[in-house]
Parts: C-alpha cells; sequence; structure tokens
C-alpha cells in the first residue's frame, strides 16, 4: 500500500472512530486512557498529539518553498503546512526545527486555537515574517489533520461552501504595450475574466533607460532603476489599449508594489480610473499607510492592500476605516489559517473582502489553504494564483487545479494536497537572487517596495 493511501485508510479509520468505535480494541489507547481524564475529549481525538515538527526545504520550479511537516503519534495520519519565506527561507527552516519543533512536540494536535497562541507568544517579541511563517506552517498542518481525522475537507470545518469554486486572476505582462494585449488575450482563451496587466516587471524598471548614476560608478551593476513618469505612461497606456481592444468584456488589474510616493500614486490611480480597474494593488507603502486616508478622498478605484503586513495593527484601523476594498495578505506571513479567517471575518463587518496573496512563492500547499478559505468565508473578493509548472505537480500531488478561470480544490479530507518527498529532494534549494527587491531612482536613492 503506498503512503497516500495509507493515510486515507488512517483517515477513514479515525472517521470511524469518531462515529464511536471502540478505541480501545483498535490499540490506539488504553482502556484505563479513556476511563480518566481523556474521556472528555471527542472521539476519535484522544491523546493524538505531535510527534514531530519538521521542515522540507524544495525548489521544484525555480522558487525556494519551505513545507512543514507535521506528524503525530498516529502512524500514517500527518499534516502539512506552508512556511514559504523565500527571501529567508534558511532562517525559516532553523526556527521550525530549532524552536517550534521541541516546542510542540507531545502536544495535542486538536487545540489549534490554544497552540498558536501559546507559540506565538513563546518568543515574546513576535509579529516577524520568520517566525510567522514557521508558525503558519504549522497551524495549517495541524488544520489539515484536523480535517483528515474529521474526513472532511477543511473549508467544511470553517463553515462549509459559499460558492462553487473559486474565482481567479492571472498576470498579463510584457515589455511593450502589443506583448501586454497579446498575453492579455492567451488568458482570455483559457477562459480567464479577471487579467492583472503589468509592463514590464514591477514599476516598469526596463523603461529607466541609462540612469545617472550607474555613469557615475554608484551602486551594483545588476540594479534596477525606476523612472516614475515612464512607469505612469507606460501604466495608463496599456489600461487604455486594453479597454479599447477588450471592452468590458474582462476585468483588469494592476500591482503598483508601492513603487511610487504618494503624489505620484494618487496621480496615476486617477488618471487610470476611467478605465474602471477591478483594483489597484499596494499603491502605498507600509511606511506610508497615513497617506491612504488622502488616496481615498481623491479616487473612487477600488483598493487593494497587505501583502507586506505582518501585525494586526497594521491593518486593524485602516480596514475599520474602510480604507482599503481588499485585503491582500500573505496567509503565511500573518501566521496560517488560524488568524486569517480572523481577518476575514473582520473585514465583513466593513465589507472589505479577501484577495489573499498568492504569487509563485506562495507554495502549492498555500494555495490549497487559501482557497479552502476562500470557498468558505462570505466576503471572498478574488484570488491570486498563477499557473503552475509540471514540476508542481510532481512533487505536489492533489494540488488546486484551474479550468476555466476557477480554481478547483481536491476534496479530499484536510487541505488535500500530499508531498513526494522523494520528489523534492529531487528539486535542492537555490541560490536566493536578491536583486529582485532592489530598486534605485535615477540618482541611486534606494526605492522601498
Amino acid at each position: 500500500m503506498n503512503p497516500i493511501e495509507d493515510g486515507i485508510d488512517r483517515r477513514k479509520l479515525l472517521k470511524t472512530l469518531g462515529l464511536g468505535s471502540t478505541a480501545g480494541a483498535l490499540g490506539l489507547m488504553s482502556s484505563r486512557s479513556m476511563a480518566q481524564s481523556d474521556a472528555a475529549l471527542p472521539k476519535g481525538m484522544e491523546k493524538v498529539t505531535i510527534a514531530k515538527v519538521r521542515a522540507i526545504h524544495t525548489a521544484p520550479y525555480g522558487i525556494n518553498l519551505v513545507i512543514v511537516k507535521v506528524e503525530t503519534d498516529q502512524d500514517g495520519l500527518y499534516g502539512l503546512g506552508c512556511a514559504t519565506f523565500t527571501q529567508r527561507a534558511h532562517t525559516v527552516v532553523a526556527a521550525i526545527e530549532e524552536y517550534l519543533d521541541p516546542f510542540f512536540k507531545g502536544k495535542p494536535v486538536s487545540t489549534i486555537e490554544d497552540n498558536w497562541q501559546m507559540a506565538y507568544q513563546s518568543s515574546y517579541w513576535r509579529n516577524g515574517p520568520v517566525l510567522n511563517n514557521a508558525l503558519s506552517g504549522v497551524d495549517q498542518a495541524l488544520w489539515d489533520i484536523k480535517g483528515k481525522m474529521a474526513g472532511m475537507p477543511v473549508y467544511e470545518l470553517l463553515g462549509g461552501k459559499t460558492r462553487f469554486a473559486v474565482d481567479a486572476y492571472g498576470h498579463a505582462s510584457g515589455r511593450s504595450v502589443e506583448e501586454v494585449m497579446e498575453s492579455v488575450q492567451r488568458f482570455k482563451d483559457w477562459g480567464y475574466r479577471n487579467i492583472r496587466i503589468q509592463l514590464g516587471g514591477y514599476g516598469s524598471t526596463h523603461l529607466a533607460e541609462n540612469p545617472p548614476y550607474k555613469a557615475a560608478g554608484f551602486g551594483s551593476p545588476d540594479d534596477r532603476t525606476i523612472d516614475p513618469q515612464a512607469y505612469k505612461r507606460g501604466t495608463i497606456e496599456i489600461f487604455k489599449r486594453a479597454r479599447e481592444r477588450f471592452g468590458d468584456e474582462i476585468e483588469l488589474l494592476h500591482d503598483m508594489h508601492e513603487r511610487l510616493q504618494p503624489m505620484d500614486a494618487i496621480d496615476m490611480i486617477q488618471r487610470v480610473q476611467e478605465y474602471r480597474p477591478f483594483f489597484i494593488e499596494d499603491p502605498l507603502s507600509p511606511e506610508n499607510i497615513g497617506w491612504f486616508k488622502k488616496l481615498r478622498e481623491q479616487t473612487s478605484c477600488p483598493i487593494a492592500m497587505g501583502e507586506l503586513f505582518n501585525s494586526p495593527h497594521e491593518w486593524l484601523e485602516p480596514i475599520s476605516q474602510r480604507l482599503y476594498d481588499y485585503i491582500r495578505i500573505h496567509i503565511s506571513q500573518i501566521g496560517g489559517i488560524t488568524p486569517a479567517m480572523k481577518v476575514a471575518r473582520l473585514g465583513e463587518w466593513f465589507n472589505v473582502r479577501t484577495a489573499w496573496h498568492g504569487p509563485g512563492d506562495t507554495s502549492p500547499v498555500g494555495h490549497a489553504a487559501n482557497c479552502h478559505i476562500d470557498l468558505a468565508v462570505w466576503n471572498f473578493g478574488i484570488q491570486e494564483m498563477g499557473r503552475f509548472r509540471e514540476q508542481a505537480f510532481e512533487v505536489f500531488p492533489g494540488m488546486p487545479t484551474i479550468k476555466d478561470g476557477y480554481i478547483y480544490v481536491n476534496e479530499a479530507p484536510g487541505l488535500g494536497i500530499d508531498i513526494d518527498e522523494k520528489a523534492a529532494a529531487k528539486y535542492p534549494p537555490v541560490v536566493y537572487n536578491y536583486n529582485w527587491t532592489q530598486l534605485r531612482a535615477k540618482d541611486g536613492t534606494p526605492v522601498r517596495p
């Protein structure tokens, strides 16, 4: 019997146990333990504890992914979670194996909220991306285990489906306006109704030619440069051309990635407003969060924000003040499914919808977690998820799939996704290219994303 079949058999066994089978007869616990302190626990969860928390570090499509595997004291019962923080992947692995493994060992798998709260404060200083990602991996894995024990997909544990599938958007880009339009056409042909458009990389850095700081020998040769006015002109043009070519048949999105100063950002959003964006993403950096009120007063464009947020202090007031239309939090960055559900419920009261961050450096396990929340929460907005390369399906059996622009999760119990560790080992971690986040103005001043 292969490991996946064995895991399913175990889940069936535990589901049967939860319906009232005699646990002692199955050898999962002694009659004495049933008669004592565990008697009050739901059947099927008696003394199931965490035996090991470990990290699986792999890069099947050239991006460093960190997967947490939580193993239990029940043979074949384990859970998976995403702890991917590509920019500091090795540090997250160390946090998982050196701190969270000994912390969680022996703790019950069923008390997810209690486990999360105690781990969250265990380092005293909290809300940092390294420890939040490590904790997220454990949290998602515990939800995966709970779903397997219940014999249900995780979305059922979160309240059940409020939609048949998850509406997604794709990423259309190109170095010229014509290339962007052709990319949009491909996504439209694939059935997408929502398409993000970008002229080149974030900030259209290819439009900034021969910056003076490079001629002066300042900075590094591979530093990228932004010309704010060229970026603004190019973005306005692709919106104009897309509406002329495709009309209102599709929704258009754009990610500013915090590349502009506040007044330039407001100016650009005002000028694309006539082309009816579905939303403009991350127009201002977290350091400029005080400008959102001014932005809100100046435009009717829907705003999405949050992928750089770590702490509730960063989104609590803006959501309550209705400064965003979509919350773009990265689920592993804030600590997993447990806090993400709280953010979604908060947003519901202020008509702020979810648009969880779902780039290439969210692992397929993380995408599965995103989608289970998307299916369950009423105030879902839209989900970012790219088209995965073949290697992803090799390493992650059961991963979510896209058809006609909708994402479908595997309906198996838990998150519905597994990992082939032998296949993962074929794709060792890669050296991270820090140039992705490094950006300068024409005089060489660092520009914060």
